[in-house]
């Protein structure tokens, strides 16, 4: 069958690879000049940088299996090790190996900086959400959700872990998907926990390998073209004028929403309805400087944008590179890069104190990505992967249990192919 897929982000490479696998006729497509969509590569002063810091977790098996798929060794790109969430004062917890439960207690008994108030708290709470088979009424938020645990467990735990996954902070994020991230990652077996950090630019983690996986597949790839006009036909679709048996809108949620207006008004009004959080990323620059590990995460307040740091030597890349990451960033980005900027440099050199820093380091480059991922709120209302019969939508804002990820990106994209092409076989088939 012939699939046109409409973005070249991670759902729609996923799409594209897992349909040319079957050996459909893939035509892939999109209105950038490189493949990654929200989580790409880019060069800055002769740098291999990234749009924005990026990991990935040991649950996250579909995108590990794709990475394998297009002759991606993971183990030689990422650095897989414990979750380990520590401060720059020793404070934080690190999980260690072995059954799930029995790690998150040595894990919460381990963590310097809590009383044992704190720690029986935090597993009281841990045996409740279990019982409830980790889900509560969908209007909860997470700070809701989380009230009755202490301050410490708040802010060395909790708030920290619902940035980092749902990219929205704990007094409007939802607390079901809170939930689900953490019955997933912390309790579905050995090592779903663990931290995958990049090793490499996220170019080449997957979006090359895929494009050269696509094209050796024989797939037809289309860099810099923007899809104009969607029209469906008897069978089948039409894209730009271009007959299609199926097709995969894999592009941002306006950009599908846009292109479906015509035959799904209802679905379009839910797709452009969707509410987003940006993300900074401040790198600086300073040789000679080496953080306690490879992530530290940070105490964010109002003078402290960053709730991570990332250390690019420790992890095997460029050494002296540091990556500040400002999680529901919506105030920092209306204050200004600049402004931002200036903020991290003056966290980076407090939280690490003088010691860290052989010398004063320096802002190589301050980027937002101002639509970063949703906006994860109480009963959010996710537009579904169906639109019509031979077409489907793919990305991390599709209707589902997780919030805006890499791995939400991937899952979705298998099963929008899947979706528009088992709908599409409904059709009679055109002679050729």
């Amino acid at each position: 069958m012939k699939l046109a897929v409409v973005g070249a982000g991670w759902a729609g490479l996923s799409a594209a690879v897992h349909a040319a696998a079957q050996g459909h006729a893939v035509t892939l497509m999109d209105m950038a000049a490189q493949p990654g969509g929200r989580a790409r590569g880019v060069a800055v002063d002769g740098l291999a940088l990234d749009n924005g810091q990026h990991i990935l977790i040991g649950a996250y098996t579909g995108t590990l299996a794709l990475m394998r798929q297009i002759g991606v060794d993971p183990a030689e790109v990422l650095d897989r090790r414990p979750l380990t969430l520590r401060y720059p004062d020793g404070r934080g917890l690190r999980m260690p190996p072995g059954p799930p439960w029995l790690g998150f207690g040595r894990a919460v008994w381990g963590c310097k900086g809590w009383t044992a108030g704190d720690r029986w708290a935090l597993m009281a709470a841990a045996a409740r959400w279990a019982l409830a088979g980790f889900a509560c009424p969908p209007d909860t938020t997470v700070a809701a959700l989380c009230a009755r645990l202490p301050p410490a467990v708040s802010e060395l735990l909790i708030d920290p872990l619902c940035v980092a996954a749902l990219n929205t902070p704990a007094a409007e994020a939802s607390g079901a998907v809170f939930l689900r991230v953490l019955r997933d990652a912390l309790f579905s077996g050995p090592g779903s926990a663990d931290l995958l950090l990049p090793k490499v630019s996220l170019a080449d983690l997957l979006p090359r390998p895929a494009l050269a996986w696509l094209e050796r597949a024989g797939a037809d790839v289309r860099l810099g073209h923007r899809a104009q006009t969607l029209q469906q036909t008897a069978p089948g679709w039409q894209l730009d004028g271009e007959a299609f048996d199926a097709v995969v809108l894999a592009c941002t949620a306006a950009e599908a929403a846009r292109l479906a207006a015509p035959f799904a008004a209802g679905w379009s009004r839910r797709a452009a309805a969707l509410r987003y959080e940006p993300i900074v990323t401040a790198y600086l620059r300073c040789p000679g400087a080496r953080l306690p590990q490879p992530m530290t995460a940070l105490i964010e307040g109002p003078d402290a944008p960053a709730q991570f740091a990332f250390d690019h030597g420790a992890l095997g890349a460029t050494p002296g590179i540091f990556a500040f990451v400002v999680s529901g960033a919506a105030t920092w980005v209306e204050a200004g890069l600049e402004a931002t900027g200036q903020a991290v440099l003056h966290q980076a050199r407090s939280a690490f104190g003088p010691g860290t820093w052989p010398a004063p380091p320096q802002i190589v480059k301050v980027m937002a990505e101002r639509r970063a991922t949703f906006r994860c709120t109480p009963g959010i209302d996710r537009p579904p992967a169906a639109i019509a019969t031979g077409l489907a939508a793919a990305g991390d804002y599709i209707e589902g249990p997780y919030p805006a990820t890499l791995e939400g990106a991937v899952r979705s994209g298998r099963s929008a192919a899947d979706r528009a092409l088992g709908r599409a076989a409904q059709w009679p088939r055109r002679r050729v």
